[in-house]
This record gives structure tokens, C-alpha cells and sequence, in this order.
């Protein structure tokens, strides 16, 4: 019934949609196998992708040439740039989607890709034999043989949902937790923990009065996430969020639940995620405020449902019930379902490897929450990089491994393996040393090349990539090429602010000035707009970008430099730490554990001092 397959990804959420695309589309046989085909791409909480930081991990997505970013696009029911009135390097893409058309969308581009075959079942152990993975044992009993295995399980590894006092296994409401794995890794030698998500109520939305609340409409210019020339959402056809507050009454109905929260009784022993916590959390831990904002979303075009952003809850049904008549605009609301908390099982990701293979077992690969992470992008963005690694490593051919200073993906796996996670991991800018040059503007000038080079981004991306690269230089060179006089251009700069030349300048020395932007700019002035008007928005905006910042890009690029000889100073598989006993106790126990792969990653494990590093060096002849 099953041939042999190159690769087998467990679970069809986010990273494993993204893990199967990309070894499909580098030549692999895969076989997806997912619990359900009609939760293929599911998002199971909020409906809505990128964001704070999450946004750039999209478009980083996209210019590898995963489906991320195209998915998104094509659902998308409001777009926002956030961040605008901040530098570039802050600003951060999110769509706001239709749940049930993104995941009919992603299973139409995985369906498309001739490589792939689908299998509904669960898999209730996987076959190894001499610590190399050999296939899978399916719940029906099958034995699918392959030469490699993603796991990206999501919270279904002995997942337990909690509503108030009442408590059943579940990998999502509705759908059955996944069982058998944890307890074979176990055995072999891996270890595992528990961490805790929640998701909030879905609300009725003919039962709000929305003039009680504040409007959020979203950007008159659509950028979106994909850098191919794929057909965007209009303005006019965005639907409107809205905002409203929770208040004192809400906070005094929320804690008559407390008691008999999973939470504060012990029942939950997960960690939950610090930077999203649950409405019950943020009253228990901000006593202080006396209101909380919460984002009213719609969950698609064709729907009433709507996804209430905030009020992430487990506290039983009639209180949630009782707490959300007290929210202004929701005095007659009606509950589609209740808000719940779900616990489940992950692998602390130090022991796995860049690639995101599994130290223990080889050829076995993790991605997504399993290995600590939350949020659809972070799981994403490890799919796409385990499906290469897995083609790359059964065909012998080069690991893929982004850095620090090349991709926010690069800084999220290294976090992830080096220092490890005790609560689920989100991805913020704070987190990359590097931002500057890991802006969303430029994700595809960073990475679709290296994607190119190993034939995953498509020839298409790849003369994009060159053409925006030369519409950038050319522009740069027109700017330092032209003068502009006075008359030409004052009336503009009186405009926005600016203060008045009075002699001729040339145009690049204008634009360094922070209320100039180049598009205004170009347009004020004749013989610039003639100049420029052939080159698209894009490309001018990398351009203004570019200039304005140089100094600050050029800052960080000496930094990168000077720490390379760290990043590229490799640390043997073999190298014996019992031998270097000037170690502190607590450095050799961590370098043996995690084993870094270069310099630069062991002096980012938590407890390694710079004293240990320089010891190091010192053993390793540098």
C-alpha cells in the first residue's frame, strides 16, 4: 500500500505544511501525514499572521520561497504596516485573515506540488533501528518506511484541555490528543517537559454593538508579505477591527473564577507564554490597572465569528460568560465557545542541532512547538528550515544554517538550541542583535540567493532579487549625481517642516533629512520625478532606506565582522571538555550537554562566563 518515502512530516499545522513544501520542491518524495485533512493549516487561535518581529519571520519565509507569506496574502482580510512611526527596522507587517480561506488556500498550494501525498491517521510511534530513524507506525498499524522524519506536532503530544474544574485530553477542542511518541523518545534518552497555551472565547458577532467601540481600520497601501508580483487585497475590501476595555466590574467577575482556575490551582504545570498571558493572568499579575485592550477580529468574510484578542482564558464557562457582559459593546453577547487552556508535551530544543535535527536520533528532525515555540510564524519558519535540512542531509549535500546576523530565523534557532526555552518561545526584535539589517524591506535581498543557490526559491524570485537590486543602485547613484536649486525645491521643504536652502544642493544630501521622503520628494521636484519615474514604490523605499541609514547599517555590519572569527571558529563534534579542568563546573556541564558548534554559540549559553570562552580558545590553539 505505502512505497518508501524521502521524507515523512508528522502533523499538517504550520511548520509542517512549510517542512513538506519545501523537500517536496527540492526533489524529495514526501508523505504528510496529518490526524485530520480538514484541519490541514489550521489557526487555531488567533486569526491573524505576522506582527511585531513575526512580521520580518513572514517575509524571511517568503523570500526562501515558502508559502507563508503567498498563503497570506491571498486570505487576507486587513493589512497594517505596525510601527511606521518608528526607523525601518521596526516596522513589521501583519495581516489580518480569513481562518477558514487561509487553510483551504494552503491546502490548495500543497495539493499543487506533485511530490507530496497525504495520509490521514495518527502516528503512534516511530521505527528506529541503531539510532537512525527508519519511518513511522501509524495508529492503523502501517509501517511507512523513510530515510528521514519531521515531527511538527504542535500541542497534541499528550495534550489536556482545561475549562475551569473539567479537564480532558486534546490536541484542540474537538480533536483528540496525540499519544506514544513521548514516551518512546523518552526511553531512548530524550527529555521532556510540559508548557501551557490558551486561546480566548469566540464571540457571536451579531450580538456586539461595535459603536461602543473604537475602529481599527487598516493601511490604505497594501504591501502584504510576498515579494512576488501576486494579486493583493484592495483597501476598500479590508473589514474593520475593533477596540474595547475590560474594566474594574470585568476584573471583580473574572476573580470569583479564580478558585476554581487550573491555573492558580495547580492543576495546569505547564509554563504558559509570558508575552501572552491569559486575562485571569494579567489581573493576578497587573492588580494595579483597572482595564486591559481587547482586539475585536473578525474570523473571515463569510462569517460572524469573531476572535476575541486579549481575553485568552481558562476560568469556567459561566464566568467567562458573566465577565464578557460586563465589556463595553458586549452587554447582549452570545458564546460560540468557550475560551480553554491546553497543555501539552515539548523536547527542550537544546538537543537538537542547526539544522534542527535531533542530536539522539539521526535523521530525525523537530519543528514547531515541540520544540518550545509559540506563535504560527515561529513554527513556520522552523518547518521550511528542517524540510531542507532534511532533503540536504538524505542526499549528502550541504547543511542549511542561517546566522544571527542573516535572518531572524537564524536568531530564533540559535536561541532555541543554545540556550534552550522553560516557557514558550516568542520571537520579538529585541531578541536580534543585527536588526538593523534584518528588516522586513529586505528579506529577499538577504536570503532568496542562498535559497536560489540550493534550488528552492524559483528563477523567478531570483530575477526579481537582481532587478531590485540594480533599480536600488541606480537610484542611489542618480540622487548623488543631481543638484537641486533652491527654487525647485523650497516651496517642499517649507511643507513638511524643513528648512529652506539657499544654494544648490545635491539630492542625496537632501534626503538624509528626516522629514524628506524620497516618493514626496521625487514628486515636488520636475527634473528628479523624470529621473525616477520609472522605478517602482519598492524599490525607492529600499533606496531612501539605504541612504538614510547608512551610517547605522555600515555600524552593524563592522560589528558582524568582528565577531565572525567567534561564529566561524568550529568546535569539533569530539572535542573532550573533561580535559580542560581550569572549566567552570557549570560550563562544562553545559558545553557537554549542548555541544556548540562554534565559538560564537558557546559563548551564548546561559551560565558560560567569558573567562570559560577564553579558556576555550586557548585549548582550541586560538
Amino acid at each position: 500500500m505505502f512505497s518508501n518515502y524521502d521524507v515523512i512530516v508528522v502533523g499538517g499545522g504550520h511548520a509542517g505544511c512549510e517542512a513538506a513544501a519545501a523537500a517536496a520542491n527540492l526533489g524529495s518524495r514526501v508523505l504528510l501525514i496529518t490526524m485530520n485533512m480538514q484541519t490541514i493549516a489550521q489557526m487555531s487561535c488567533n486569526p491573524a499572521m505576522g506582527g511585531i518581529a513575526k512580521g520580518q519571520i513572514i517575509r524571511e519565509i517568503d523570500a526562501l520561497g515558502g508559502y507563508s507569506g503567498v498563503v497570506s496574502d491571498k486570505s487576507m482580510l486587513q493589512f497594517r504596516m505596525l510601527n511606521k512611526s518608528k526607523g525601518p527596522a521596526m516596522w513589521s507587517p501583519r495581516s489580518q485573515n480569513d481562518r477558514t480561506l487561509f487553510a483551504l488556500t494552503w491546502r490548495n498550494q500543497l495539493e499543487q506540488i506533485k511530490n507530496i501525498d497525504f495520509y490521514q491517521d495518527t502516528v503512534r510511534s516511530l521505527y528506529i533501528s541503531k539510532n537512525e530513524i527508519g519511518g513511522v507506525i501509524t495508529g492503523l498499524g502501517h509501517l511507512i518506511k523513510a530515510k528521514s522524519v519531521i515531527i511538527t506536532s504542535g500541542t497534541f503530544l499528550n495534550g489536556i484541555i482545561h475549562i475551569g474544574e473539567k479537564q480532558f485530553g486534546g490536541g484542540r477542542i474537538g480533536e483528540k490528543s496525540a499519544t506514544g511518541i513521548t514516551e518512546q523518545l523518552i526511553e531512548i534518552g530524550f527529555e521532556s517537559k510540559r508548557l501551557k497555551t490558551g486561546t480566548p472565547p469566540r464571540i457571536d458577532g451579531r450580538t456586539l454593538d461595535y459603536k461602543q467601540m473604537e475602529i481599527q481600520n487598516g493601511d490604505e497601501l497594501i504591501t502584504g508579505f510576498c515579494y512576488l508580483d501576486n494579486e493583493k487585497l484592495s483597501p476598500e475590501k479590508q473589514l474593520p477591527c475593533y477596540i474595547t476595555y475590560t474594566n474594574k466590574v470585568v476584573h471583580q467577575v473574572l476573580k470569583k473564577g479564580f478558585s476554581r482556575s487550573p491555573m492558580f490551582c495547580g492543576r495546569i504545570e505547564g509554563r504558559g507564554p509570558r508575552y501572552c498571558p491569559s486575562i485571569e493572568d494579567k489581573i493576578n499579575r497587573f492588580a494595579e490597572r483597572d482595564r486591559h485592550q481587547l482586539f475585536v477580529e473578525p474570523e473571515g468574510f463569510t462569517t460572524i465569528e469573531i476572535y476575541l484578542n486579549g481575553f485568552s482564558t481558562s476560568l469556567p464557562e459561566e464566568i467567562q460568560y458573566e465577565a464578557l457582559r460586563m465589556i463595553p459593546g458586549f452587554q447582549s453577547v452570545k458564546m460560540f465557545r468557550p475560551g480553554y487552556a491546553i497543555e501539552y508535551d515539548y523536547f527542550p530544543p537544546t538537543q537538537l542541532k542547526h539544522t534542527l535535527e535531533t542530536k539522539l536520533v539521526e535523521n530525525l528532525f523537530f519543528a514547531g512547538q515541540i520544540n518550545g515555540t509559540t506563535g504560527y510564524e515561529e513554527a513556520a519558519c522552523q518547518g521550511i528550515i528542517a524540510g531542507i535540512n532534511a532533503h540536504q542531509k538524505i542526499n549528502e549535500l550541504k547543511s542549511f544554517i542561517l546566522k544571527r546576523d542573516e535572518a531572524y530565523i537564524g536568531v530564533l534557532i540559535d536561541d532555541l538550541i543554545t540556550k534552550g526555552t522553560e516557557e514558550p518561545y516568542r520571537m520579538f526584535t529585541s531578541r536580534a542583535e543585527f536588526r538593523t539589517l534584518l528588516r522586513q524591506d529586505n528579506a529577499d535581498l538577504r536570503l532568496t540567493e542562498k535559497s536560489y543557490r540550493i534550488g528552492l526559491a524559483s528563477q523567478d524570485r531570483m530575477e526579481k532579487v537582481i532587478l531590485k537590486k540594480e533599480s536600488v543602485t541606480k537610484i542611489i547613484n542618480t540622487l548623488q549625481n543631481i543638484t537641486i536649486q533652491p527654487d525647485d525645491v523650497n516651496d517642499y521643504l517649507e511643507g513638511v517642516g524643513s528648512t529652506k536652502i539657499e544654494e544648490k544642493q545635491r539630492a542625496i544630501k537632501l534626503l538624509l533629512r528626516p522629514d524628506v521622503n524620497l516618493n514626496a520628494f521625487k514628486n515636488a521636484v520636475p527634473g528628479l520625478q523624470n529621473l525616477l519615474e520609472s522605478f517602482n514604490d519598492l524599490a525607492l523605499e529600499q533606496a531612501e532606506i539605504q541612504v538614510k541609514y547608512e551610517r547605522y547599517i555600515e555600524k552593524e555590519k563592522d560589528l558582524v565582522k568582528r565577531m565572525s572569527l567567534m561564529e566561524n571558529t568550529i568546535i569539533p563534534e569530539s572535542f573532550e571538555y573533561d580535559h580542560i579542568s581550569a572549566l567552570s563546573a557549570e560550563a562544562m556541564q553545559k558545553f557537554k550537554k549542548i555541544k556548540p558548534r562554534t565559538l560564537g554559540q558557546a559563548s551564548r549559553i546561559s551560565g558560560v562566563n567569558p573567562s570559560d570562552v577564553q579558556i576555550l580558545m586557548v585549548y582550541m590553539g586560538r
